[in-house]
């Protein structure tokens, strides 16, 4: 072979004929030769994903210095080193390079996502090179190539199957598929989606039964996991609702510093013939008062104290932005298996010819009973008929299921592992059954038959049991046993609509059917072809999880939806969805397809997405399109799932969510937050804790603007009449400081309000700084700066120094915070009320380090000579108390009259 083989780019290998798409490819069932296959190696590269691209660390971490309020503090740790004051520059300094550097750390979650996803790709594979079979390494492997896979195998390329014997592939985590996959050569139509395509292997998945040759018809990133290798790359970072809140107030922040600083200089200039120092000196404790400098760690340590509150509630925050986030999700966008469902096949419902019967118990665990449609539990000595069907289902099959530490666990295949449960749930003799002889199960044929010798009191009774596709053993079949225990012949329309039945409420449905077989030795599929005794359906499904049902009733309570997007057939996806109460039950129900996603343009489906909340055999990148459908329309949508297949759109989405026990790697590591239980109802106490968050750093934000501002103002006032500053630099810096680390710190530990999971989501637009929140800052702004400048006026009126005067000022600025920050407990009711005393240990712990720290800033000589403070007496401490108490209670009366005004509008 010496011609290049044509590309396959826009082929579709799963519609053509096995040996059309050996023609296409150059290739032939024999394989290549070692000389072809290095050829073809050498042009197209190696069968590997490609390594992420990523910026330098020294640009990645320059770029968390990218922010408003960073220029402005870092213009003043300039200016400070200049002026030789090092104090202050280097706290200022310590402040800038720790937020850049948390943020530094938290960055690289593309890049381990796709290391997550080379991972799954196989180490080595079998391959027909040169007329004999070898093992070769995954990553030699070229188009062209032939490769044998068998049951346990990781499939190491995508492969178009060129001989299958009772072919299956676990896909859920490429499409979602609860069960595995049966694979033959026979070709699918064109548009068939990733989960119809049975004549194909994708890279990545595992073989859980059977044999199969193939050729390799893409490899590296042209495969299906290296699409979704590209799509989980190509996702930006977006911003969180905090992010853009914080970037906004620092802009709004720093025009309205820059303004009043020159007119400030100005005035100082022109009215008071200042010098050029005292200007600069002015100009820098404007610059130091009016910056919340403490703004970034309260923001950091506020959300770290909430990952270690979600950690405790199982769910593993790998970005501390994302806590914050959930609290403004308008829509929860879930896979269905191995996240709403439980991923564990249970037989549910079992049809005989006399009887429907309901089964309890979900999972691979074998307890539950098995009822009639009494309620009754059925007694199998009064239903032959059931008893004959159970003990078929549990002995035509090759799965068990054990006990192990983490639980119950099927081995073998989880449809036949539920059949094997439903039979012990019977108390079925299936471990005194003998096996002699078995037809397997064939994709060709769909179902399996076994030839068993079944104890009957004193004698044994030699019977063919089958279990498959219900359509197949019908044709087969000539008579049913009814609960009598007569064999009266098939009643084929009143099967045919009880499968509809089933079908219509989500099952998938199995049929049972035996024949006597005495004196027969051994069994072929021919002897199957007639004279079967149908004995039943069973409908099994992928069970919800006990907890999600009222998880999703809490989200829509809150005002968040729910939506279901998976890889399943629409029947099974809706039913599911009904039964969890995402979807009513009136019977209108909004679903959509993969194929009706392809026949929309994204415009058409962001008209459609808010109102769709089921969609069905979707593939990656239809996961994104949704994704991106609702962001386009204002919506916050967190993304859950598990799978490889919910790589990308857990990227896109605002909140990624993964599986930490059931979820793979790639998933893990492309998600925001961890559930380190599986539980979807994890995900809606992440919520609480979010909007939790969130309240508190308004209510931070809240308590600490009025430092600043208090401080600006006194400065403000100070140069604009002329008079000595009452605040040193140093001071200033001080208080910031002390306030934010003992009084700001304590309400990040606020408990949640009540009915805080009863209030809507709120809106990305929505200010942290409110315009009430706004109000209260400004009026308690001039009450605290006001009150400030009073005593320092007083101070030095009264005779004393100009350090007593300034340790006043300082004080009572400390104070005042202090009482604010009850105040602050409640920001929209009123704090006049015992609560505000207790519920959080965290206020008192910080009111002590208060007191303890302004102790030693006042009376300690050290302090005296670093921050030109001096001892103040009890005149003065009773005037500070007396001013506190005076600013709590005004503040109370401000806010009285803001809720008026603003709850008029």
């Amino acid at each position: 072979m010496t011609n290049a083989p044509q590309t396959t780019a826009d082929a579709k290998p799963w519609a053509e004929s096995p040996q059309d798409v050996l023609e296409l490819l150059d290739a032939s069932s024999g394989g290549l030769s070692g000389t072809e296959a290095a050829r073809r190696l050498e042009r197209d590269g190696s069968n590997t994903l490609p390594e992420p691209t990523q910026k330098p660390a020294w640009r990645r971490l320059l770029a968390h210095f990218d922010d408003v309020l960073i220029y402005i503090l870092i213009a003043a740790a300039v200016l400070k080193a200049i002026s030789g004051d090092w104090i202050d520059f280097a706290v200022i300094s310590v402040v800038i390079v720790a937020t850049a550097v948390i943020g530094f750390i938290q960055e690289g979650r593309a890049a381990s996502a796709l290391a997550s996803l080379q991972d799954m790709q196989s180490l080595d594979a079998q391959a027909l090179r040169d007329d004999s079979w070898g093992v070769v390494d995954a990553a030699t492997l070229v188009v062209g190539d032939v490769v044998r896979v068998r049951s346990g195998d990781r499939v190491p390329a995508d492969l178009r199957l060129l001989e299958a014997s009772s072919l299956q592939a676990d896909e859920a985590a490429m499409t979602g598929e609860s069960v595995p996959a049966q694979k033959d050569v026979v070709p699918v139509c064109v548009e068939a989606g990733l989960g119809d395509r049975s004549s194909m292997l994708f890279s990545g998945t595992i073989i859980t039964a059977g044999t199969g040759e193939g050729v390799v018809v893409a490899t590296g990133a042209d495969t299906e996991i290296g699409r979704i290798s590209s799509l989980v790359s190509d996702q930006d970072q977006l911003d969180t609702p905090l992010t853009r809140q914080l970037a906004h107030l620092g802009k709004q922040l720093s025009i309205l510093i820059g303004l009043l600083a020159v007119v400030m200089l100005l005035v100082g200039r022109i009215f008071h013939d200042f010098t050029g120092d005292e200007l600069m000196s002015s100009a820098i404790g404007f610059a130091v008062a009016a910056v919340p400098e403490g703004l970034p760690v309260l923001v950091t340590v506020t959300l770290a104290l909430g990952v270690q509150q979600m950690a405790k509630r199982n769910a593993i925050t790998r970005k501390m932005a994302s806590v914050e986030t959930l609290g403004s999700v308008t829509t929860i966008c879930s896979d269905k298996t191995g996240t709403l469902t439980q991923n564990e096949m249970t037989a549910r419902s079992v049809v005989t010819a006399d009887g429907i019967y309901q089964v309890e118990g979900t999972g691979y665990q074998p307890t539950g009973r098995i009822t009639t449609e009494a309620g009754e539990t059925a007694d199998l000595a009064n239903h032959p008929d059931l008893e004959a069907l159970v003990l078929a289902a549990g002995v035509a099959n090759d799965a068990r299921v054990e006990q192990t530490d983490e639980g119950w666990r099927v081995v073998g295949q989880p449809t036949e592992g539920a059949m094997d449960v439903l039979a012990a749930k019977a108390g079925a003799d299936v471990d005194d059954v003998v096996r002699l002889a078995q037809v397997p199960f064939e994709s060709a044929h769909k179902f399996s038959a076994t030839l068993d010798d079944v104890p009957d009191g004193d004698e044994t009774r030699r019977i063919i049991h089958a279990l498959g596709a219900p359509d197949r053993l019908l044709d087969r079949s000539s008579s049913q046993l009814t609960v009598t225990g007569e064999r009266v012949p098939v009643d084929i329309e009143a099967w045919e609509r009880h499968i509809d039945e089933l079908s219509v409420q989500g099952l998938r449905v199995l049929a049972v059917a035996e024949r006597p077989a005495d004196g027969v030795e051994s069994i072929e599929l021919a002897d199957l072809d007639t004279d079967l005794t149908f004995l039943g359906l069973v409908g099994i499904v992928d069970p919800p999880r006990p907890e999600v049902t009222d998880a999703i009733a809490d989200a829509h309570t809150a005002g968040i939806r729910v939506k279901m997007i998976t890889g399943d057939h629409k029947g099974t996806a809706v039913a599911i969805a009904r039964e969890l109460g995402i979807v009513g039950t009136d019977g209108r129900v909004e679903a959509l397809t993969g194929a009706d996603l392809d026949a929309m343009r994204q415009d058409e489906l962001a008209l459609v997405a808010r109102d769709v909340d089921v969609y069905a055999r979707t593939s990656p990148e239809h996961k994104l399109r949704i994704v991106r459908a609702l962001q386009s329309q204002g919506e916050v949508v967190a993304m859950t799932g598990d799978g490889v297949n919910d790589a990308p759109s857990i990227t896109r989405a605002d909140v990624g969510v993964a599986m930490g026990i059931k979820g793979t790697e790639a998933t893990k590591e492309a998600a925001d937050i961890v559930l380190a239980d599986d539980n979807f109802a994890t995900i809606e106490r992440a919520v609480e804790e979010g909007r939790r968050i969130y309240d508190n750093i308004r209510k931070s934000v809240a308590f600490l603007l009025p430092t600043n501002g208090a401080q600006a103002l006194i400065i403000l006032v100070a140069v604009m009449v002329g008079i000595a500053l009452p605040l040193a630099p140093v001071q200033i810096l001080w208080i910031n400081l002390v306030t934010a680390l003992t009084l700001s710190l304590a309400l990040a530990g606020e408990p949640a309000e009540p009915g805080i999971m009863r209030r809507p989501p709120r809106a990305p637009s929505e200010q942290v700084l409110s315009p009430r929140t706004l109000v209260q800052v400004l009026w308690t702004s001039l009450l605290i700066g006001g009150v400030t400048l009073w005593l320092f006026i007083i101070e030095r009126n009264t005779g004393g120094s100009y350090a007593m005067a300034q340790t006043t000022a300082v004080t009572m600025l400390a104070f005042g915070q202090l009482a604010y920050l009850f105040n602050c407990r409640f920001l929209n009711t009123s704090s006049l009320t015992w609560r505000v005393l207790v519920g959080n240990r965290m206020i008192w712990y910080g009111v002590a380090g208060l007191l303890a720290l302004q102790c030693v800033f006042i009376y300690a000589p050290f302090m005296h000579i670093w921050f030109d403070s001096a001892p103040i007496g009890l005149a003065e401490w009773g005037r500070i108390f007396g001013m506190a108490v005076v600013v709590f209670l005004l503040v109370e009366a401000g806010k009285w009259v803001i809720r008026k005004v603003f709850d008029r509008r």
